[in-house]
């Protein structure tokens, strides 16, 4: 089915208009929503769940997400908007539980994105327009955004006004530029960064003598001083390069260096920051009139609490229990906690994690039904590091998680328990090489399920 949309107007979907429950504009699998004249299609505090096509040509129009709470955008298909304009209410969010492309832009009057571990893909001539202190881009969880542009002898090019400035004599190619807003951290899980960091991946990576500006906003220091910022670079993003800095400036928000003879991995940092914690997995379940809610922690560094966050429509948060956290741990801590009085339906929830000097990691979202869709998957894709493996299940059992090469040999395999529920599982890639590998996850009375991963 296709539903078309033509000529200037301004199409709001309201409460009213759907059902008062659903609070969601869905589109169908099979169903095609395509728009003409510049539409303007806005939800007001209204998700968008998109299992059928949205695919905006430039000039098609654009979707708008206004209101005061938090709204998500989901389903079984990734969208491409023409423009996405965020215009909510401040620290109101617009959440991604699915990927997007992005085909002229992203406008921002007021609100955040939160990646939420998901990606962004800018195609070559979007831009981020009008990204401010409280209203941008945001993702401490991971997710990034991404733009490919060909850069000959670039002069201060700023692609997708990312926030990435490059300057060289020489023609780096075709560069792919991520964004993403997790702190960064060593092999030894120490250290911690602005909530900012780029990927720069040229075509031409040597003796570029390149300039790299690194703007950034004041809420993404993460509670490090600006003044003492210096540019840091790593290739396996473990390990770390101090760069210095040949100017910065706390007024305009950036810190530079010169004569780079390559670019991979770059962050802001000051010396010797701890990070708090590594997430491993994160699961929550149903079990008879209570809901399960449990969690891993591969290390943890001056962690103090866990606060458990719950939600009947992902905007409006409760916190309905705290466990005490290890401190100071080098191996895997489990956690779980029992709601004893779970919501009806559908229940979102989050883990909040308090650092003894006041610092905060939250969680990924996860939604707890009790009548589940068996899904596996995994994220990202391409993977720089961690890649994330994630199963939905109605029942509990074992999986092996098996990565092969190009070749077919086994790399690693690792067993996990499975929860009936919604699941997440970390499977470390950041020692092998670039290219392309085979992930087959098996288990249970289910098929198995292989995904073919790029490793960049």
């Amino acid at each position: 089915m296709r539903i078309t949309i033509n000529y200037f107007l301004f199409f709001i979907l309201t409460v009213s208009s759907l059902l008062a429950k659903a609070q969601a504009v869905k589109v169908q699998a099979a169903t095609t929503i395509s728009t003409t004249g510049g539409v303007v299609i806005g939800l007001h505090d209204m998700d968008l769940d998109v299992d059928g096509t949205i695919n905006q040509l430039p000039a098609d129009g654009s979707f708008s997400f206004t209101g005061n709470g938090n709204n998500y955008i989901r389903g079984l298909a990734v969208p491409r908007f023409d423009v996405l304009q965020i215009a909510k209410a401040a620290n109101a969010s617009v959440i991604l539980q699915q990927n997007l492309q992005i085909g002229s832009g992203i406008t921002f009057t007021g609100g955040l994105i939160n990646l939420n571990t998901k990606n962004i893909l800018l195609q070559p001539a979007a831009l981020l327009n009008g990204e401010s202190e409280t209203s941008r881009i945001t993702g401490s969880n991971g997710g990034y955004i991404e733009i490919v542009n060909t850069l000959n002898a670039p002069a201060g090019a700023n692609p997708g006004n990312l926030g990435a400035a490059i300057t060289s004599s020489q023609n780096l190619g075709a560069v792919t530029i991520r964004r993403g807003h997790q702190s960064q951290h060593n092999i030894n899980g120490t250290g911690s960064s602005i909530l900012r960091y780029y990927d720069i991946l040229p075509g031409n990576n040597s003796a570029l003598g390149a300039t790299f500006r690194f703007n950034y906003f004041n809420a993404e220091l993460n509670a490090l001083d600006a003044n003492l910022l210096t540019l840091w670079q790593s290739q396996d993003h473990q390990h770390w390069t101090d760069l210095g800095f040949s100017s910065r400036s706390t007024t305009s928000n950036y810190v530079e260096q010169a004569a780079l003879g390559s670019l991979y991995r770059l962050t802001l940092t000051e010396v010797n920051n701890a990070l708090p914690l590594i997430w491993s997995s994160f699961n929550t379940q149903c079990q008879g009139n209570q809901s399960t809610v449990s969690w891993k922690t591969l290390q943890e560094q001056n962690t103090a609490s866990f606060t458990i966050r719950r939600s009947m429509n992902g905007r409006d948060w409760t916190s309905i229990g705290r466990l005490q956290a290890a401190g100071n741990s080098p191996i895997t801590q489990l956690y779980t906690f029992i709601d004893q009085h779970p919501l009806a339906g559908s229940s979102y929830y989050q883990i909040v994690q308090q650092d003894l000097d006041g610092r905060e990691t939250y969680s990924p979202v996860l939604v707890n039904r009790c009548e589940l869709i068996e899904s596996c998957n995994a994220w990202p894709n391409p993977v720089y590091s961690n890649c994330i493996v994630a199963i939905q299940s109605s029942v509990s059992y074992i999986s092996t998680i098996r990565l092969y090469n190009s070749l077919g040999a086994l790399l690693t395999q690792k067993v996990v328990t499975v929860q009936q529920g919604n699941n997440q599982f970390m499977v470390p890639m950041n020692n092998y090489l670039p290219g392309m590998y085979t992930m087959v996850i098996a288990g249970g009375n289910r098929r198995s399920t292989t995904i073919k991963i790029e490793k960049q």
